[in-house]
């Protein structure tokens, strides 16, 4: 899409002129003959560009530039002026002008700024996407059936502007699918902006989302531009957003159907290109059952649906996820990087995991910090066993009230990786009954899986509950 220049100036001939020659090389125009007008356009159009006049009646370009400035700091702005001086200039830098530019304009000294410009504001863009695009935090691991299909269709959805709902527990991975269809779309150098709408109190969720006028409340001392309004052009990622009240939830269903909104205390309505994704570990239907949830907002945003598997159903990638955890921390920590022992890893594969990979990752930097920096050597099943013992989720490794579990005791000395792992399961299912006598619905909550699950398991090992 062309640039848009926003060209601010008093006389008339000059905007009419400027206009038509700006639009003659390719540009989109827009035009405000006052500072409070330019104010406006800023919010409403967001131009690449502004052309600012310094002399103005009311109030000058140099106080619409500070204005400017306030409250979009990254707004370019070249000053224009008829009664340039080196003062005026340098005033004007100060105040965070790109540039400065005198009259009566030469139309090529114009044009060559406006390319100087926009292409410092490329390079910037194209600097986020690519941290964004390298960021090691954000790497969805796995090769699970369920992962590849997950893959798969972020590489086919990414590139469209379909509204995406990610469902899954806690843990699993949803921020990670949110900013890979982000890093993979057509948006990738505009704005990514995350909202978790659990952890903003209801008072504050709109002024947050749709920013507020000055004012607008008490405490509102200035205009403050929302989430919505900072996403323009890009994504916004709404997580958690079965929390949200059904009052939000209507507006958020207007903006989706209109691509438009006001902000609290204002009725100026603003217009905005936001492609949502949203997120939520709570199963929405049920939710709308309960009239918690409007069912509108709900096939408004399940475009493309999401489910992102648990840990325990895919303890394959465990492997996988291990290894590049443990090379991450050893990094980031300083660490010489410790593989696991084949029990190790055993022990890490039975575990159930009721924080998923969030867990996972935690654990494993737990281990690489705690390892000594001369320690040498793959990472015992012992000391694995030792934090997964301490973690209050509760994973029962000991005896009774003895020390951890060796491999010895647990007769996986001499067997093989697939072996150890049954064996382990086995055991650890067998233990966790005994402390909770036999009680299989208070076994299951402890292990983090369902009761058929657990029954499934028990059925298998031949574990007799009677």
């Amino acid at each position: 899409m062309p640039r848009l220049v926003l060209i601010v100036d008093d006389e008339e001939s000059i905007r009419r002129s400027l206009s038509g020659a700006l639009k003659d090389e390719g540009y989109r125009v827009a035009t405000a003959s006052s500072g409070m007008e330019a104010l406006d356009a800023i919010r409403s159009a967001r131009p690449d560009v502004v052309l600012l006049d310094i002399w103005m009646p009311e109030m000058d370009g140099l106080e619409t530039l500070r204005r400017i400035r306030s409250e979009s700091p990254d707004q370019l702005v070249i000053m224009m002026s008829g009664h340039g001086t080196i003062e005026t200039a340098v005033k004007s830098t100060k105040l965070g002008a790109f540039d400065f530019v005198e009259k009566p304009l030469s139309l090529e000294r114009v044009l060559v700024l406006l390319q100087n410009a926009t292409s410092i504001q490329d390079l910037t863009r194209e600097n986020q996407a690519l941290r964004k695009r390298v960021d090691r935090d954000r790497v969805l691991i796995g090769e699970a059936p369920a992962i590849r299909q997950i893959k798969d269709m972020i590489h086919r959805v990414a590139p469209t502007t379909g509204s995406v709902l990610i469902t899954g527990e806690n843990g699993t991975g949803k921020e990670v699918v949110a900013h890979t269809i982000h890093a993979l779309s057509t948006r990738y150098s505009k704005p990514f902006v995350e909202v978790n709408c659990a952890a903003i109190p209801e008072e504050l969720i709109e002024s947050e989302l749709f920013g507020h006028e000055k004012g607008a409340f008490t405490g509102a001392t200035q205009l403050r531009r929302g989430k919505f309004d900072l996403a323009n052009g890009g994504t916004l990622f709404l997580d958690e957003i079965g929390d949200m009240s059904l009052k939000t939830q209507a507006k958020i269903l207007r903006i989706l159907q209109e691509q438009k909104f006001e902000r609290v205390g204002g009725a100026q309505t603003i217009s905005v290109d936001v492609r949502v994704v949203a997120a939520t570990n709570k199963e929405l239907r049920l939710e709308i059952q309960r009239g918690n949830f409007r069912e509108d907002l709900f096939y408004r945003l399940n475009v493309i649906p999401f489910v992102i598997p648990p840990l325990r159903e895919r303890k394959g990638d465990i492997p996988l996820m291990v290894s590049h955890f443990l090379a991450e921390s050893s990094r980031i920590h300083g660490r010489a990087l410790r593989p696991l022992s084949q029990e190790a890893l055993a022990a890490l594969t039975s575990y159930s995991w009721p924080g998923n990979v969030r867990e996972l990752r935690n654990m494993i930097e737990r281990l690489t910090i705690l390892s000594g920096p001369s320690e040498t050597g793959p990472i015992s099943a012992a000391t694995v066993l030792q934090h997964l013992q301490s973690d209050p989720t509760g994973f029962r490794a000991s005896v009774e009230a003895g020390p951890p579990l060796s491999m010895e005791d647990a007769g996986l000395a001499s067997k093989n990786l697939r072996d150890a792992r049954q064996e382990f399961e086995r055991e650890f299912i067998l233990k966790t009954l005994k402390e909770h006598d036999w009680n299989i619905s208070k076994t299951a909550q402890v292990l983090g899986i369902e009761r058929s699950h657990l029954h499934r398991k028990i059925k298998s090992y031949g574990i007799e509950t009677d």
